[in-house]
C-alpha cells in the first residue's frame, strides 16, 4: 500500500462508496502521472540535487526540523490525529497521535517511529501531488513521488474527482479504529462545528460550541457516541499524550479551522483547472474537425467554465460558511504566525486577517488568491473569477443572501487586492 494513501484522513475510506476517475485526468490534457511536477517539493528536491539546499538530520525527528524550515512552515501548524487511519497506522493510537504542519501550499506528516515523511503539495499544473521522504539519514535525502496508490483514496467524489486532499471527523475507538458504522463525514468551512473533528485533537477555546475532537467513541448496537462536552474548550492535549515526543504541545483548534478551509479550496481550484482544459481541448478536437474558429469558445465550453468558476467563487467568498457561536481562542500562536505573513495594504490590511468571533476571517476572501494555484488557472476560468468578484465587490452583482459581505467589506476587499494582487485585469486598476 502506498505510504501516502491517506495523508489528511482522519477516517477509513470506504472504497465501494467512491468512484476512482483515474483515466479522465491520466490522458490528455492533464496526464496526471506522466507530467513533470512544479511544485514547492519538486523545487525543493531540485535545490538539494543542485546542493544549493541541504537536509539536516535530526536523531528524534529526523528530516522534519529541516523540511518545515526549508519549506517556511511554522511549528504552530501543528494538528494531530489520533484514528487509525493512515499507510503506518500501526504506529498511531490516541497515545501517539499523527502530526500534521502546513502552510498555504504544502502538507506534512509524521508518525512517532514512522519510517516516511508523508508529504502533500498543491502543485499549480496537477493539483495535489504526494511525496515520501525517508526518515532514515542519507547522504542524498529524496522526496519520492507517489502516484497511483495514493489517487485511490485521494481522486474520488470525495475531492471532487480530482488529486485532492480530505479533512474528515470519524468516531474512533478506544484503540483509535474508527467505528465505520457510525459514519464519517469530510469536513470544511460549511460544516456545523459540533459535527467536526471526530479522530482529532483539539487545544483551543470555544464558548458554548461543541465538537467532536479530543474524544474517544464508544460503540453502541447501531452507532456510537462522544462526549462532547468533555472534549471542549480543552487548553491541553490529554494526560495520555507524550508532549515532548511533539515539537509542540497543542493542536491548535484555528489551526484546524485554516486547515478545513484551505484543503477544499485546494480541490475546486484544481477542479476549476481541470474542468477548463479538458473542456477547451474537446473543444480543439471539434474545431479541427469541422474548421471552426478556435479562438472563439463554443456554448458548451462557457458552460463548464461558468459552473467551475462560480463554483469557486463562492468557496472563496465563504459563501456558505457556518457562522461561529461563540469566539475562538487557540493555543499555539499559529493565529499570529499565520497572520503575520500578510500582504498589507496601506492601511495595514490584509486577506489573513482573522475574526474568531462570528466567522473565520475579517475579510471574506480567501488568503489562497494570492497561492501559485490561483495564478495557474487558465486564462478563461480566472477571467471569469476575476470579473465576477469584481461584480460581487462592486455591487454590480447583488448579494441579498450574503449578509457577511457588507458595502463596507466589499470595498475593503477590494482595495486590498488593488494595492496587494500582481496580475489584476486593466478593468480593477483604472
Amino acid at each position: 500500500m502506498n505510504i501516502l494513501l491517506k495523508l489528511l484522513i482522519p477516517a477509513a475510506l470506504l472504497l465501494s462508496a467512491t468512484t476512482v476517475a483515474l483515466d479522465v485526468f491520466e490522458e490528455p490534457p492533464i496526464n496526471y502521472s506522466e507530467t513533470k511536477a512544479n511544485n514547492p517539493i519538486s523545487q525543493l528536491q531540485e535545490a538539494l540535487d543542485g546542493k544549493t539546499a541541504t537536509l539536516a538530520h535530526d536523531p528524534e525527528f529526523g528530516y522534519l526540523k529541516s523540511v518545515l524550515d526549508l519549506l517556511q512552515i511554522p511549528e504552530e501548524s501543528q494538528v494531530l490525529v489520533f484514528s487509525k487511519t493512515s499507510f503506518q497506522n500501526r504506529l498511531i493510537a490516541p497515545s501517539t497521535p499523527r502530526a500534521i504542519y502546513f502552510n498555504d501550499n504544502v502538507y506534512i506528516g509524521t508518525v512517532q517511529h514512522g519510517k516516511v515523511l508523508e508529504i502533500s503539495t498543491a502543485d499549480p499544473d496537477l493539483g495535489a501531488v504526494f511525496y515520501a521522504l525517508s526518515q532514515e539519514p542519507n547522504a542524498r535525502p529524496e522526496f519520492v513521488r507517489q502516484r497511483h496508490d495514493c489517487l485511490q483514496c485521494h481522486a474520488t467524489n470525495l475531492t471532487h474527482n480530482v488529486p485532492g486532499h480530505i479533512v474528515r471527523s470519524v468516531f474512533a475507538a478506544p484503540d483509535g479504529q474508527p467505528i465505520l458504522k457510525a459514519g464519517s463525514l469530510v469536513t470544511d468551512q460549511s460544516t456545523p462545528m459540533d459535527i467536526r473533528w471526530g479522530g482529532w485533537y483539539v487545544t483551543g477555546t470555544h464558548g458554548k460550541a461543541r465538537h467532536r475532537g479530543n474524544e474517544l467513541a464508544h460503540e453502541t448496537k447501531n452507532d456510537a457516541v462522544i462526549d462532547s462536552d468533555a472534549g471542549a474548550n480543552q487548553l491541553h492535549l490529554p494526560n495520555r499524550v507524550d508532549t515532548t515526543k511533539y515539537l509542540t504541545p497543542h493542536s491548535d483548534i484555528v489551526a484546524m479551522l485554516v486547515l478545513e478551509h484551505q484543503t477544499r479550496l485546494h480541490n475546486l481550484l484544481t477542479e476549476a483547472n481541470f474542468e477548463t482544459r479538458m473542456a477547451m481541448h474537446r473543444q480543439s478536437v471539434s474545431d479541427r474537425i469541422f474548421e471552426r474558429d478556435p479562438t472563439v469558445l463554443s456554448e458548451s465550453t462557457q458552460r463548464v467554465i461558468k459552473q467551475a468558476g462560480d463554483k469557486l467563487v463562492d468557496y472563496m467568498i465563504f459563501s456558505n460558511e457556518v457562522e461561529f457561536s461563540d469566539t475562538v481562542h487557540g493555543t499555539s500562536g499559529f493565529a499570529e504566525a499565520f497572520e503575520a505573513k500578510g500582504p498589507r495594504d496601506s492601511k495595514g490590511r490584509s486577506l489573513r486577517e482573522l475574526d474568531l468571533e462570528e466567522r473565520l476571517f475579517v475579510y471574506p476572501l480567501s488568503f489562497l488568491i494570492y497561492s501559485p494555484q490561483f495564478d495557474g488557472l487558465p486564462a478563461p476560468v480566472k477571467d471569469h473569477v476575476y470579473q465576477r468578484l469584481w461584480n460581487i465587490f462592486t455591487g454590480a452583482e447583488p448579494t441579498p443572501d450574503l449578509l457577511h459581505l457588507t458595502n463596507a467589506k466589499n470595498h475593503a476587499i477590494r482595495d486590498i487586492l488593488i494595492e496587494t494582487k500582481p496580475g489584476l485585469p486593466d478593468y480593477w486598476v483604472k
